[in-house]
């Protein structure tokens, strides 16, 4: 075994322990953990694919919120643009831009069933655990992906203050401040705050003013009770609240981002969660309850140019509650029969207005000038050069669900097959308001025709309701071997819930508007409104090893997927600024997931991800054009990440180690349309830091993109104009922690 190399210093203490490298994948003990109720403790031996960030690659990484993990995980693609209401998830080709993901969030047990919740900073991360494939039969709707479980620190395996303090480019600073404490031995609590603020790296060219600018806070308290050694609560009650600037859009005609209206997004979120875990000797029983509330506010120029088209402003406010009771019988060795069997339950209630104005040249070019080149004799003009479209909606969601997985051990194998029943119930009101008018004129003489008024009072609902059945049906088979070697086989079926396309209700309202002019509604509510629930199928294999006395461990894993009714985001046709969920047939997804860390010698740690996913359209004609055997837009092809940690042990009495880290992320290629013909090429944003860590402190510098790569995240249409928002460019930082 090699020595590490050590640097002189006076008052040396003794030789430091070694990081324990697989500290990442062991639950920490007197925490309770969702991924842990439902698959037991040694998540990695499974029949799952699924990678856990420990809290020191969490610290290394500055990661604050699941977005920070991106790429760290194999075909993981959590994009960086627009505001924390994006939220948009990519795994292994599935995703969407809006309405429901495709990958289930938990944070401290309860379950984030809105996307735009899922964007928070959270201070002393534990761990991230990231579950790939489909997990609807134990995690029902919008799990079809995978799951991410997020796990805060616990007063039980921490005692003490912890204050951090990070400043970087783009003059963006972060501090936080949290405090552990067990007052006996039954009883731990913790306190945790956070804040950040950056004045962001984009300007807008009209006005040059900060653009992608942001302050936002978070704050956390946790309650844990042993009440005794066969009784758990935990009360977690954490809120944050986000004021963010405009989105750095920039023309994909001329590369500037100059726009003349104002943009903003602003949420308050709070959420409470209790976890209640009690121990008999045939059976273990545990419920989680939650509440969430979220307020949000996004005004923005919904043109993206410096003219005056339209804004748009979208306030929800959502009140959320969750039930989730999981019965499981006692974890013993040898024992070859285990089951697990649980019941869930979810109400969900939104209310949200989102009135569109249009402004002088949306009238201008988007109204009076296709009305009067149609009927030059009669030419029109708005009697107001400002008017509003208006919308409102109200939503009432709750589902119902019971699910069971059984498994048994018969020598070296492990067998399991679960089943879910998931029932949902959708309504969605409705009401689209106008109230404005028009003058007609005799293009020969100029006189003035006749008036008239466009007043517009459209109430209407909509009901849908969902059952699916979600089996999983797997094989595990572990090799006596000196070293732990074990392969594994899947089938399952995912399923992502249907909804409402309420961001057409603008365009909807526009045609109806220019209905009154004689041009008739071009879109059909009842026709657009909804979309249907997507279901897929996966099939995966894949094997866990370790060897040379565990410095080495490999997960490989391949996958097939089978999908029907894939929700995709589409921009329709013509002068509108609305984006649509459409189901786009079938579909196919297959590809491999490497994930491999060595430790060749003590001070050195390697480790590479890989993700390869081939996304295409099996059928998709909607009925202007064939899409079959384009690339799935927006689902990256690679994602790559590959580290390599160098840690030089001092061992004085101010300072302990010295370690540096060099690293990379690549991602590409990115298919931008359903045509393939916009599309982001394979990229590589190389980064590194070095940290120099004492008993009670730690001093990091960092820098991220330190090639200043250039490159792009996202891509949209807004009446005919294309646009992207480019990535971020070279970053350059320091990070203080102090732990007393």
């Amino acid at each position: 075994m090699a020595i590490a190399p050590q640097i002189a210093c006076a008052d040396a203490l003794p030789d430091p322990i070694p990081d324990d490298w697989t500290a990442d994948s062991v639950v920490t003990l007197g925490e309770l953990s969702v991924t842990a109720i439902k698959y037991g403790d040694e998540v990695a031996n499974k029949d799952i694919s699924t990678t856990t960030i420990g809290k020191k690659d969490i610290e290394r990484y500055r990661i604050f919120s699941f977005k920070d993990a991106s790429t760290l995980v194999p075909n993981l693609y959590i994009p960086d643009y627009g505001s924390r209401m994006t939220s948009s998830i990519y795994m292994r080709g599935q995703g969407t831009r809006i309405d429901q993901p495709v990958v289930g969030m938990n944070i401290d047990n309860v379950p984030l069933l809105t996307k735009e919740n899922y964007d928070l900073d959270l201070l002393d991360i534990e761990r991230i655990e990231v579950l790939r494939g489909p997990q609807s039969a134990l995690f029902g709707r919008n799990t079809m992906a995978g799951v991410i479980n997020v796990t805060t620190l616990s007063p039980f395996s921490y005692h003490g203050t912890r204050a951090m303090l990070s400043y970087s480019s783009g003059n963006t600073y972060k501090i936080g401040l949290s405090t552990y404490h067990q007052p006996s031995e039954r009883i731990g609590y913790s306190v945790a705050a956070q804040y950040s603020s950056t004045d962001g790296f984009f300007d807008n060219n009209y006005n040059g003013s900060d653009l992608d600018w942001e302050h936002q806070g978070e704050g956390r308290t946790k309650l844990q009770w042993r009440a005794s050694d066969d009784l758990r609560i935990d009360n977690v009650l954490s809120f944050s609240v986000s004021r963010q600037g405009g989105y750095p859009y920039e023309s994909a005609a001329n590369g500037e981002i100059s726009y003349n209206d104002t943009c903003f997004y602003r949420r308050a979120n709070i959420s409470d969660g209790i976890t209640v875990e009690y121990k008999r000797p045939s059976y273990t029983v545990t419920s989680i309850t939650a509440y969430q509330y979220l307020d949000d506010n996004m005004t923005l120029d919904q043109d993206f140019l410096p003219a005056s088209y339209f804004t748009l402003t979208q306030k929800r406010r959502e009140h959320t509650l969750t039930h989730d009771i999981v019965f499981k019988s006692p974890e013993r060795s040898g024992k070859a029969y285990s089951w697990l069997a649980g019941f869930f339950g979810f109400y969900k209630r939104t209310l949200m207005d989102a009135p569109v104005t249009f402004k002088d040249d949306g009238i201008a070019n988007l109204i009076e000038h296709y009305r009067n080149q149609a009927n030059p004799d009669y030419p029109i003009s708005w009697e107001t050069r400002q008017f509003v479209l208006n919308s409102n909606f109200k939503t009432h969601n709750f589902g119902l669900a019971l699910y069971h997985q059984s498994t048994y051990k018969v020598d070296n194998f492990i067998l399991s097959a679960a089943l879910r029943l998931d029932f949902e119930y959708n309504h969605l009101g409705y009401l689209s308001q106008c109230d404005t008018g028009y003058d007609t004129y005799v293009a020969a003489t100029g006189a003035l025709y006749r008036h008239d008024d466009v007043k517009i009072n459209d109430p209407g609902g909509q009901t849908q309701t969902f059952m699916q059945l979600l089996p999983k049906v797997s094989a595990t088979y572990h090799f006596d071997t000196p070293h732990p070697i074990s392969v594994f086989a899947s089938v399952a079926k995912g399923y992502k819930a249907g909804g409402y396309n309420t961001q057409m209700f603008s365009d909807v309202l526009q045609q109806r508007l220019m209905g009154y002019m004689g041009f008739g509604a071009l879109y059909d509510v009842e026709d657009i409104i909804s979309y249907k629930p997507e279901t897929n199928w996966t099939i995966e294999a894949g094997v866990h090893s370790e060897c040379f006395d565990g410095r080495i461990r490999t997960d490989i894993t391949a996958f097939y997927i089978h999908t029907t009714n894939q929700q995709l985001t589409v921009f329709p046709d013509g002068n509108t600024t609305g984006r649509i969920m459409t189901n786009a047939g079938k579909s196919r997804s297959y590809g491999v997931e490497v994930a491999i860390k060595a430790r060749p010698i003590d001070p050195l740690t390697v480790s590479v991800s890989y993700g390869f996913t081939d996304a295409r359209f099996i059928k998709f004609d909607n009925g202007k054009e064939n899409y079959s055997g384009k690339f799935i837009p927006y689902a990256p092809k690679n994602t790559i990440f590959a580290s390599a940690i160098y840690t030089v042990p001092v061992n004085c009495s101010w300072l302990g180690n010295i370690t540096f880290d060099a690293h990379a992320r690549a991602i590409g290629d990115i298919y931008w349309n359903e045509t393939n013909d916009e599309k982001q090429p394979l990229y590589c944003l190389p980064g590194a830091s070095i940290t120099l860590s004492g008993q009670h402190y730690s001093v990091e510098l960092w820098g991220e993109n330190l090639s200043d790569t250039d490159y792009r995240t996202f891509y949209f249409v807004s009446i005919g104009n294309a646009f992207f928002q480019r990535g971020k460019p070279l970053t350059i930082g320091a990070t203080l922690r102090i732990n007393i």
